[in-house]
């Protein structure tokens, strides 16, 4: 009596194994055709950039091509949604950059909820940012400008690359846990921005280390403090924001995801060939030359930092009162 039992105990364990073989089967076989790495950004722009050199890492190494797909808008969430409504099956997936953080609570309704339908892959890069200042400008550390500023209030401007941007919450989230008072001045984006701080009609900005860099070597402008919780290798001479503000950080950063649902075999396979990337002497070096620094971890890791950075970004949004352009 028990032979007919056990035998259909062991059909039963048989049969819930094999589409976890299947799945298996399928993650070590893939990819069989091109997959998309969908950026909801402009061609030419940071995200596109890290977008094409870890597509090129992924299509040497899976011998699939790793087409680069630009959706721009919307501050990035045309591309998220074309994301979000692709099939989940490994051949889509999104160059997630800070702005999905910050957009969270940006925007009142979006047609999409980024913890919930986007499933993280991996980081990939982050991008310092430097607090600098026009050389004309008295301060000369932040301890003296957090002086001035609160000496005079309401009569510095910072610029920004505009409203929701990093370079404009990273100087808000200052404003926040200093207590000062500058009057932020958006721009459309980032060169304007810096051509009216280089000729001093504006006093201050966030601005991301690599489009800045030059005119700091030449003396055009005078970096204050790299804005990320350690020391810039860029910019080894220069003190962090938080040495004088403790628990102050604000970077941009950029890593995978993909629809919810893409099987975990294939998240986890596409995880490792990208840390394998960001080991790669040749991938640091380039990734260097771009004022980043590699940002390795699990698909855990990544889903922990996308978290906090919505927690951060949501209360300088709110704090700052701040509505997309």
């Amino acid at each position: 009596m028990n032979f007919p039992r056990r035998r259909f105990l062991c059909l039963t364990v048989s049969a819930a194994a094999l589409p976890a073989a299947i799945r298996i089967a399928q993650a070590q076989a893939y990819p069989t055709r091109p997959v998309r790495l969908i950026v909801g950004a402009a061609v030419g722009s940071a995200p596109d950039m890290f977008a094409r050199l870890i597509g090129q890492w992924l299509s040497e190494r899976l011998s699939r091509p790793f087409v680069v797909d630009n959706r721009p808008g919307a501050g990035g969430n045309i591309g998220i949604e074309v994301a979000v409504r692709s099939p989940p099956d490994g051949y889509a997936f999104l160059l997630v950059p800070t702005s999905s953080a910050i957009n969270a609570t940006l925007y009142e309704k979006l047609n999409f909820n980024f913890i919930r339908d986007i499933a993280p892959v991996g980081s990939v890069a982050r991008v310092p940012f430097v607090m600098e200042v026009n050389p004309s400008f008295p301060a000369k550390t932040v301890p003296e400008f957090i002086a001035y500023a609160k000496a005079n209030p309401g009569k510095v401007n910072m610029a920004s690359a505009g409203n929701g941007t990093v370079s404009h919450v990273a100087g808000e989230l200052f404003k926040m846990m200093t207590g000062v008072n500058i009057i932020h001045v958006p721009y459309r984006s980032t060169p304007p921005a810096l051509t009216d701080l280089l000729g001093g009609q504006v006093e201050v900005m966030f601005d991301a280390i690599p489009t800045s860099i030059e005119h700091i070597r030449a003396g055009k402008l005078r970096p204050l403090a790299v804005t990320t919780a350690m020391r810039s290798e860029t910019l080894p001479d220069i003190s962090t924001v938080g040495e004088f503000v403790p628990g102050y950080e604000a970077s941009a950063w950029f890593g995978v995801g993909a629809p919810k649902n893409t099987p975990t075999e294939i998240v986890d396979k596409l995880n490792a060939e990208i840390d394998a990337g960001l080991a790669d002497p040749g991938i640091r070096a380039r990734f260097a030359n771009l004022g980043s620094e590699p940002l390795a971890g699990s698909p855990a890791d990544f889903g922990k930092l996308i978290a906090e950075e919505i927690e951060k970004w949501s209360k300088v949004v709110k704090f700052a009162g701040i509505k997309p352009e």
